[in-house]
């Protein structure tokens, strides 16, 4: 069950230099290259085997592949030539436009792909078939170890390669990262942003740009600015017009890397122009400032050195900003996290990180349309206190992650369509119940719900507290999922899991009246009727009268109360310690079980006879126990069937083992303080 708990308590986010070894052997990756050494051989992966199983998973590749090393593949093999530029990415047959955008942003950053790329990597003397890269998922960094044998046809790579034929760092980057999906095909269709914040740990936003604010050209500024990665592409109204070309070069449906943004003095006056790239490495614009537009002629020598203009056939080039926002649809931004920036960028982001599950039954409670179990979705509560500079708001991004959605895609997994709503806190702590949502409406919400990997928006709010309800939109889907608050200014965050709490009425001692009434009396007909001679009711004869008295008890389903049950009941309310129940045992269990019994009614809604498996939390709340999130997981699992029902029989067994865990834990808390302070006594 790979959904069962995720604790979302907030954590900081992981520094690079902690990044866990992912090899199935536990070594790392110095080991393994320096075992390999020693040995004299060349590193094969077991892990992501040279087989087609890495290539594909729903089909058989087109043609023979031959997988074959670089020093196979040319004679002289470089991991990196004269530095690691956007020029190095160069598609191949995969449909992967999107990672290979990203990859050219990347390049972008010395420190974020250093990061991504150990440098200290070559086919030099110490050259033992083996390479390594870093990749961020969710909160921590990954090391993926890689052999180098890559896909080839007729000697040449299917895949990404360099435009220098004998440089290898893209194409094993490339393998590295399908490694860490599964498989090559894993990676066909994808947004650029995924592959940016798995690059750099940061968080995306993705603008319209038809719908762009007015300052969309500050907004771009800043970004590259803050060295964050930027992607755009053309919108296609079908399938069939994937790739194909527009009047003016362009791509549709195909992902573009931004590389620069600059004003121009052109003719006595200031224009706007963006600098974007094609990753095909050719098929640029042919529109107003492209490579060999007149405009450049009215462009002093000095100032086409500043912008880096050249006109070479690299997929690169520039165009006018108005031009850009006429021919483009989609632009994604990736903001990093501080400790992806250099130390002296300025407006580094404050971040927190919280993880979770949606699990069905009990907190896959969908969006807002589904009141009956929206409540029951994690929330986290989210205290805005600091100002922006200048502003009377709070200034803040909340992006929604659901977690290896392209990793489980061989076994049948879509993505979901998250999103997350935002409500002001009532000012009070715990879990907030089914009322407060039926009464209240949001403070903000996700602009829309979407299948992609993440949801993110920007916010802005006056300073207080709120509650944040991340979720599916269809209840019953199970995800694990990350939720990140980047902010302007220092926010906090905490879960509003309950915390485990027990709070149960004094058991009661029954004193004997000087007279019975009429309903005790025959109550004690019933016991005598049931208990035999020794008038005491054994675990078999507890069995038989509650089979019997609640199989005919209306409005509740019972299928069976078993031998075992009645035995966990007689160990719950035998003072005595002779394994069987007296009359004022057995007194003490009824009324608890007609408490209980009312309990059930009260929260099956639609009076079915058995309680929605989303109301369980209320249910126990109401009987004296309050759980967290991985407790009622746990119990929902164990206790509630396919359609996430639990009937009655259900629901005793479950109160009969809290009751019975929580005298335990008493016990032990007793005799704990008792030791301790005899301890303080001595």
């Amino acid at each position: 069950m790979p959904y069962l708990y995720q604790d979302s308590k907030p954590r900081s986010p992981m520094l690079p230099r902690a990044a866990r070894t992912t090899h199935s052997s536990g070594k790392t990756y110095e080991e393994l290259k320096q075992e390999c050494l020693r040995r004299g051989v060349l590193f094969e992966d077991p892990d992501f085997p040279a087989c087609n199983s890495s290539l594909f998973f729903s089909e058989k590749p087109p043609v023979p592949f031959i997988w074959r090393r670089p020093g196979d593949i040319v004679k002289d093999p470089k991991f990196i030539i004269g530095g690691a530029t956007r020029t190095d990415i160069c598609q191949g047959d995969l449909g992967d436009c999107w990672l290979l955008a990203a990859i050219a942003s990347l390049t972008l950053n010395e420190k974020t792909l250093a990061r991504v790329v150990p440098l200290d990597q070559n086919f030099g003397p110490d050259y033992a078939g083996i390479f390594h890269f870093q990749f961020w998922q969710h909160n921590e960094w990954l090391d993926v170890v890689i052999d180098d044998q890559l896909p080839t046809f007729k000697g040449r790579l299917v895949f990404l390669h360099s435009a220098e034929h004998n440089e290898f760092w893209s194409a094993l980057l490339e393998k590295a990262y399908a490694k860490l999906n599964g498989s090559y095909e894993a990676l066909k269709g994808g947004s650029t942003i995924e592959a940016m914040e798995d690059f750099t740990g940061g968080v995306g936003e993705m603008y319209e740009v038809k719908k762009a604010p007015d300052n969309f050209y500050e907004i771009l500024e800043k970004a590259l600015k803050r060295c964050s990665m930027v992607g755009c592409s053309i919108d296609t109204s079908s399938a069939a017009e994937t790739e194909s070309k527009t009047p003016f070069g362009l791509i549709k449906g195909h992902a573009y890397s931004v590389t620069g943004i600059n004003e121009v003095s052109y003719r006595g006056r200031q224009v706007q122009l963006i600098r974007i790239r094609n990753p095909w490495g050719q098929v640029e614009w042919n529109g107003p400032w492209s490579d060999n537009s007149l405009e450049w002629r009215s462009v002093s020598p000095s100032e086409q050195r500043r912008l880096s203009q050249a006109t070479l056939d690299d997929g690169e080039f520039w165009m006018k900003f108005e031009d850009f926002k006429l021919h483009f649809d989609k632009v994604e931004i990736c903001n990093l996290t501080p400790d992806a920036l250099e130390d002296h960028t300025a407006n580094k982001w404050e971040v927190t990180i919280h993880q979770g599950s949606w699990v069905r039954g009990s907190t896959a409670g969908g969006c807002r349309n589904f009141l009956e179990t929206f409540w029951t979705n994690p929330q986290i509560k989210l205290h805005l206190t600091e100002k922006d500079d200048g502003q009377d708001d709070c200034t803040f991004i909340a992006a929604l992650m659901q977690k290896d959605r392209r990793k489980l895609k061989k076994l049948g997994a879509e993505m979901l369509t998250i999103g997350y709503s935002i409500y002001e806190s009532p000012g009070r702590d715990g879990h907030l119940g089914k009322d407060f949502f039926r009464y209240h409406t949001s403070k903000a919400r996700s602009k829309t719900y979407i299948n992609l990997r993440e949801v993110s928006n920007r916010f802005k709010l006056p300073p207080g507290d709120y509650i944040l309800v991340p979720t599916t939109f269809e209840p019953h889907q199970e995800a694990d999922f990350c939720l990140r608050i980047f902010s302007e200014k220092k926010a906090i965050t905490e879960d509003l899991d309950e915390n485990v709490a027990i709070d149960l009425p004094e058991p009661l001692n029954p004193t004997p009246c000087p007279q019975e009434t009429e309903e005790e009396k025959q109550f004690r007909a019933l016991f005598e009727q049931i208990s035999g001679n020794d008038m005491e009711i054994s675990a078999e004869e507890l069995e038989y009268v509650l089979n019997a008295v609640l199989k005919k008890t209306r409005n509740i389903k019972f299928k069976n109360l078993s031998l075992i049950s009645c035995r966990n009941i007689i160990s719950l309310m035998d003072t005595s310690g002779n394994g069987k129940l007296e009359f004022s045992e057995f007194k003490v269990f009824w009324e608890k079980l007609k408490k209980w019994i009312n309990i059930f009614l009260q929260f099956d809604f639609d009076k079915s006879g058995s309680m929605s498996s989303y109301e369980l939390r209320s249910a126990l709340k109401a009987a004296g126990y309050q759980l967290n999130n991985y407790l009622l997981q746990l119990i929902v699992l164990r206790y509630s069937d396919e359609q996430f029902q639990i009937e009655f029989d259900d629901f005793l067994n479950c109160l009969i083992r809290l009751e019975n865990a929580s005298r335990v834990f008493q016990a032990l808390s007793v005799k704990n303080n008792e030791f301790i302070n005899l301890n303080i006594g001595e």
